[in-house]
């Protein structure tokens, strides 16, 4: 149910829970909320648009530092709420919050001006951007309190209103982000809502709702985009990934296979731009395996979020360990470089697996496994390798490593994804547009591009001399 400053609760209130994905056991009761609580957040939300929207940049900017401050002062318990909920290593989760605050402190820098397309003594046209209204923020489960806050900065910053869902698998710590954003920005400016799978749709579908901004896996983006067409609202989808990282045969092998090896491993491989198919050159591929597979024995550990030096936490939720366990079963009609286990203990853990050269058309190279689970696969040519990592109906990043720069970026200037990066993986930046390509999604998302998602774009035009 919304958390509305001034307003209270109804006392029937219908709860649910969520797992410990760690330890399988029952979490905190959370409000479920019911059609009635969505109207009534809208209808709030619209009110306070009017006067939201005529706030100035700067007090816009003051009151976004300021909840970024007041999350600071709390990020102690908010990090160790995110790692129960979420299971992922409490080192991860301090990550998400340095970049979380990172995030909005930029965006509170980040002023969407008007531009003068055409100036002379008759007329001036500006390219001006008006806030759409209201706006909705549907999160998911992996990374709920920086993809979550990454999409409210923008909508506030640039006049909006918005109305927060986290998903039903990590509601926790979002619900208390709403919370501390009560103590800084005005009743009705920023809510949050949580619910069942009941809700998403009804958000989707709600007219008094200008825009949708989603974050998760491309059939469901499939569903909120042919939702939102029916009242024409806009939409914003940053979807599924299955990134291709591509090793040329001229790389120093100890320096880039540590940063490669996290990039495929942290968060249990549950990051939608991690490296998902590993690419390397023929000429250095038993070195390199073999180098990947000694790394992530000595290196990738397995274990509950609070253990200290886990990279690998459990599996979020049943649903995904029970596909994760899956594509395990499955990828076992090939050669397994390194045999990933799936833990018989409490708790969805699964440790890394590295599946050796499998053909181009297996499940594990095709679709995204979500877990510690990744290919290694073996090419020759430039062109061949480039074919191959853009053959998916997906591009959300892409990687080449190689030492000579000049062909590693006519390389990735080839590459189908919206974020293509040298000698690196997995770099974002709050001031950098962020999303995918082909079925990765829709629009961007944070730096100034990103901002204009959440505006009308308008064309202003002043006549000054025809009243002389």
């Amino acid at each position: 149910m919304a958390v509305i400053k001034g307003q209270r609760p109804s006392v029937d209130i219908r709860t649910r829970h969520t797992i410990d994905p760690a330890t399988e056991e029952p979490l905190f009761p959370v409000p479920v909320a019911t059609r009635e609580d969505l109207d009534a957040a809208v209808k709030h939300a619209r009110n306070a648009f009017k006067a939201w929207s005529r706030t100035t940049f700067d007090e816009r900017a003051e009151l976004m530092l300021a909840f970024a401050d007041v999350i600071e002062a709390n990020r102690e318990e908010l990090e160790k709420l995110d790692t129960m909920e979420s299971g992922k290593p409490l080192l991860v989760s301090k990550r998400e919050f340095d970049n979380t605050l990172e995030w909005l402190r930029t965006f509170a820098t980040m002023e969407l001006k008007d531009e003068i397309l055409e100036e002379n003594d008759e007329r001036t046209v500006y390219a001006t951007h008006r806030p759409l209204g209201v706006c909705a923020a549907i999160v998911p489960w992996n990374w709920p309190v920086l993809l979550g806050l990454g999409k409210i900065g923008p909508a506030l910053m640039t006049g909006n209103t918005i109305i927060m869902k986290p998903s039903p698998y990590t509601p926790y710590t979002d619900l208390k982000l709403g919370e501390l954003g009560m103590s800084v920005f005005p009743p009705g400016v920023f809510q949050v809502l949580s619910g069942d799978d009941a809700l998403g749709p009804w958000i989707t579908e709600h007219p008094g709702i200008d825009l949708v901004t989603f974050t998760g896996s491309v059939p469901t983006g499939k569903l909120v985009a042919a939702s939102c067409s029916k009242t024409l609202k806009r939409c914003v989808l940053e979807l599924g990934g299955n990134d291709a990282l591509i090793v040329c045969e001229d790389v120093d092998i100890p320096k880039c296979l540590p940063k490669i090896a996290t990039m495929a491993f942290i968060n249990s491989g549950q990051i939608c731009m991690l490296a998902k198919r590993i690419y390397v050159h023929e000429k250095i591929y038993d070195e390199f395996k073999d180098a990947l597979v000694e790394f992530t024995r000595a290196n990738i550990k397995t274990g509950g979020g609070f253990e200290p030096g886990v990279l690998v936490g459990p599996i979020q939720n049943k649903m995904q360990f029970d596909l994760v366990k899956n594509m395990y079963q499955d990828v076992k009609k090939y050669q397994l470089a390194l045999d990933g286990k799936i833990l018989d203990t409490k708790g969805y853990f699964a440790e890394p697996a590295i599946v050796d050269n499998p053909p181009d058309d297996s499940r594990i190279v095709v679709e995204e496994p979500f877990g510690p689970i990744v290919p290694i696969l073996k090419w020759s040519s430039d062109d061949e390798v480039i074919d191959r990592a853009n053959s998916l109906k997906i591009g959300l990043g892409a990687s080449v490593w190689c030492k000579d720069l000049t062909r590693a970026e006519r390389m990735a200037r080839e590459l189908s994804a919206g974020s293509v990066w040298v000698n690196s993986h997995f770099d974002v930046a709050p001031n950098i547009p962020f999303g995918g390509t082909k079925e990765s999604g829709l629009g961007r998302e944070w730096g100034i591009e990103g901002f204009k998602q959440f505006t009308d774009h308008v064309s202003l035009w002043v006549w000054k001399k025809i009243f002389e």
